[in-house]
């Protein structure tokens, strides 16, 4: 009895697996055999491949988002990169120091992950104009950077709290100051919860889509969300050519999720069992 239990129960833990993965990879699997056909094979039969397989589409798919990838990828890793170097510093100091109005500044800092980023937009937008930064990947850089620092810092600030302060005082007596702290003690021991900030930022930077259709206007400087909204608002659509194109676009985010997805699960995970 007790077997045939453990086999209902990992019968449905299986497929409850499958289930998930299949509509996980299924749109993946679509956007792949759909850029392999012509419009007329694509209303003959869209959810199997058949020849003559279309393999044009990909290079013509690749002509009209590689400039769009490579601004994507520029944007996103710089703004990556310096968002976890300031929030890493700005955790250190609510972590580790006591200053006037710690506490407000705090619950300040929490009460803007409730703000809807729609909501500052206008103000963006003339801030931007002020700053001679529309229409600049530079300024688009530093939006993307300010607007991940609230949950970075947030996360961090919480891990830091829990390193022992006998490391931080063993430090400081070996003459450690504040940045060799932060580098030779909490950037080894938070491997993991960086390594998944850092996945988490890059994807949500990589998909902002509001913020380049709004301060970005030259074609030649756009981001892949945006650029291909243009491909799909085309008014023949050639089915092939656009998938080809969205193939591609979601290609480095599938190489980022093979290539770190157990960083990502043990930066979840770290924190999870104390003692």
């Amino acid at each position: 009895m007790a077997a045939r239990t453990k086999k209902t129960h990992d019968f449905a833990k299986h497929s409850l697996i499958w289930f998930v993965l299949f509509f996980a990879f299924f749109p993946l699997y679509i956007m792949f055999e759909i850029s392999l056909k012509d419009n007329a094979q694509f209303v003959r039969n869209p959810w199997f491949p058949f020849p003559p397989y279309h393999w044009e589409n990909w290079r013509f798919g690749w002509q009209l988002v590689n400039s769009y990838i490579a601004n994507s990828i520029l944007v996103s890793t710089v703004a990556v990169a310096a968002t976890l170097v300031t929030a890493l510093l700005s955790a250190f100091v609510f972590a580790r120091y006591d200053f006037p109005g710690k506490t407000a500044l705090w619950y300040l800092l929490l009460g803007l992950l409730f703000m809807p980023g729609i909501m500052n937009l206008v103000p963006l937008f003339i801030l931007m104009k002020d700053l001679n930064l529309l229409n600049s990947l530079v300024g688009l850089t530093i939006l993307y950077t300010v607007g991940g620092q609230v949950f970075c810092v947030f996360v961090l600030r919480n891990f830091i709290e829990d390193i022992p302060s006998e490391l931080f005082e063993a430090a400081q007596v070996d003459g450690a100051g504040p940045i060799q702290q932060v580098f030779r003690i909490v950037v080894p021991m938070s491997g993991s919860i960086l390594a998944t900030l850092a996945i988490l930022r890059f994807l949500g930077s990589w998909n902002n889509f509001i913020q380049p259709l709004v301060f970005i206007s030259d074609d030649f400087k756009q981001l892949i969300p945006v650029g291909l909204m243009r491909l799909d608002g085309e008014y023949v659509k050639q089915w092939g050519q656009m998938m080809a194109g969205f193939t591609i676009a979601a290609i480095p985010l599938v190489l980022i999720f093979l290539f770190t997805m157990r960083l990502f699960v043990r930066g979840l995970t770290a924190g999870a069992v104390k003692g």
